[in-house]
């Protein structure tokens, strides 16, 4: 299943909203608010990498809230 991890930096103070307003789109899976550099990490998993990309850049990129964002695509993954 591709799964892909999004950096984002946010506009100031939307914490609780841009938490909400991620979660609620098809294939996000996790939000995390983190410190440092970036102010969230965004888990997205599809069933197709052209589904993938097509959440992160019509969807997850979309939202006013969010000054910038990197995406990471996983390439190979191994859980414990």
């Amino acid at each position: 299943m591709p799964t892909a991890f999004v950096l984002v930096n946010s506009d100031p103070e939307v914490e609780e909203e841009l938490i909400s307003d991620l979660i609620k789109i098809d294939g996000v899976k996790e939000v995390h608010s983190v410190y440092g550099i970036y102010d969230f990490i965004v888990k997205v998993e599809s069933e197709s990498l052209e589904e993938l990309k097509a959440i992160i850049t019509w969807k997850v990129r979309r939202l006013r809230k969010i000054r910038a964002s990197t995406t990471m695509i996983v390439a190979q993954s191994k859980t414990k």
